[in-house]
């Protein structure tokens, strides 16, 4: 289920010079320590300036997105969260600086049921259609933005779901990829992450699904779209741009799914393609 309400800033505006950038934060923007440089912080700044628009296209939630917002400067815009299933009007002007323009919900309950039962073990999180995170098994995660309630896994199978997380810690990323694989996982969008981490959406439901929607809201060609990231939640938005980039660090089917690739979160390959556009 999809709420979206229409609201916008400088929506179908002469855009044909101006960019539409969607950049991932984690492994891209900053490093797997939590870290972003002064290079590419000044770089994405310098192409807010230029009259470019900078979407963030994360899968942290919005209490985790918010900060970046903040210290890249963004004032007014869009932002894209959860991977594509929360999408914000960012405007410095609102008493909370942003307001929630899309939120897409899906019952997590067959997803779920399956995943317990091939995954016991696993720990488990849901962000829901209001925002908040329950979790099995004090669960928390710096992505979710907000501290997680324990729940019983009964309450969480009946929540409307805008993300689900599991995580487990005693599979390698190779054996959870496995076992995720094997479930037949239906009815949602998902992808595995750099360790034992699963991140499901809606189906359908991905960072390029909600980067479309604002670039038909923004009169953006799509020529002028340019993505940047890292994991394979970012594989459908590489693919999507004009120009897609990952990072040197990146797997090898997300290098395989972008027209380029730069250098690495440590080598601030993101600040490289920022640079190109200014």
């Amino acid at each position: 289920m999809s709420t979206l309400i229409n609201a916008g800033i400088d929506d179908q505006q002469d855009n044909r010079k101006r960019h539409l950038i969607a950049l991932d934060v984690d492994g891209t923007l900053v490093d797997h320590e939590g870290n972003m440089t002064e290079e590419v912080r000044d770089a994405a700044r310098a192409v807010i300036e230029a009259g470019h628009d900078v979407i963030i296209a994360t899968g942290r939630s919005l209490g985790a997105t918010l900060p970046v917002i903040d210290l890249l400067g963004i004032r007014r815009g869009y932002a894209v969260c959860s991977n594509g299933g929360v999408t914000l009007r960012v405007d410095s002007s609102m008493p909370e600086g942003f307001e929630v323009v899309e939120r897409v919900t899906f019952d997590p309950k067959p997803a779920l049921t399956a995943l317990r039962e091939r995954l016991p073990a696993a720990k488990y999180a849901l962000e829901d259609d209001r925002g908040r995170f329950l979790c099995t098994e004090s669960f928390q995660d710096a992505s979710f933005g907000s501290e997680a309630q324990s729940v019983d896994f009964e309450e969480m199978l009946e929540s409307h779901a805008v993300r689900v997380v599991v995580f487990s810690t005693d599979s390698s990323a190779e054996e959870f990829g496995a076992a995720v694989a094997s479930i037949g996982l239906h009815g949602v969008t998902y992808s595995v992450g750099w360790t034992a981490w699963l991140d499901i959406a809606a189906q359908g439901v991905t960072k390029a699904s909600a980067l479309e929607s604002l670039r038909t809201r923004l009169g953006t060609d799509r020529a002028l779209t340019v993505a940047v990231g890292d994991g394979r939640n970012d594989i459908e938005m590489l693919q999507w741009a004009g120009r897609g980039v990952a990072m040197g660090q990146a797997p090898d089917e997300v290098r395989s799914a972008a027209s380029e690739v730069t250098g690495s979160v440590y080598d601030d390959g993101a600040a490289k393609v920022l640079r190109s556009l200014v």
